[in-house]
């Protein structure tokens, strides 16, 4: 196993560990952090596997994070509706 893959599985870890421990702010904070972090370990898990497996854990990753990809994906269909009419 790849450095890159054992960063990214101590990375689902701390995601999950981090969601048990209640917070103030619906656990936004953390999210961020763990966005800031993931993105540039998902692009050094790219590098050294390739794309598959990097779609792998991107996937992976969005399940963990489901709440920000949601208001994104509801923040881009609302711009998109702009840009429409």
């Amino acid at each position: 196993m790849t450095p890159s893959l054992v960063a990214a599985l101590l990375w689902a870890v701390a995601a999950n560990v981090l969601a048990l421990i209640p917070s103030r702010d619906n656990h936004w904070t953390r999210a961020y952090i763990l966005i800031a972090i993931g993105i540039p370990l998902l692009g050094w898990v790219v590098y050294e596997n390739g794309p598959w497996i990097g779609l792998l854990i991107m996937v992976a990753g969005m399940s963990l994070l489901r709440w920000p990809v949601f208001y994104l994906l509801r923040w881009l269909r609302r711009i998109w509706g702009r840009a429409d009419g």
